[in-house]
């Protein structure tokens, strides 16, 4: 039998380390993520806000952040935001 990794293992997995997360809209955040729960709202550190408007893109930094799951699209482990990519 095959183990398997579910999902709330893989975030625990990252806690302590840099995420990037896609919002739904046009918002992105990357920072260290400190912690979640079982509905993955998120609490990140040392985060960057990428806002994306007709303009172009709008970069924010911020201390700390406490992210709603329910607007959480995806995540991304290891990576520093679209800057990386």
């Amino acid at each position: 039998m095959a183990s398997q990794t579910l999902p709330l293992e893989l975030i625990d997995r990252c806690t302590g380390s840099r995420i990037w997360v896609i919002m739904k809209g046009d918002r992105e955040f990357t920072g260290t993520l400190l912690g979640f729960d079982d509905f993955v709202n998120m609490v990140l550190e040392d985060v960057t806000e990428y806002e994306t408007t007709p303009q172009g893109r709008k970069k924010t930094k911020l201390n700390q952040t406490l992210l709603n799951g329910n607007n959480i699209c995806m995540l991304i482990p290891g990576s520093s935001g679209p800057e990386d990519a």
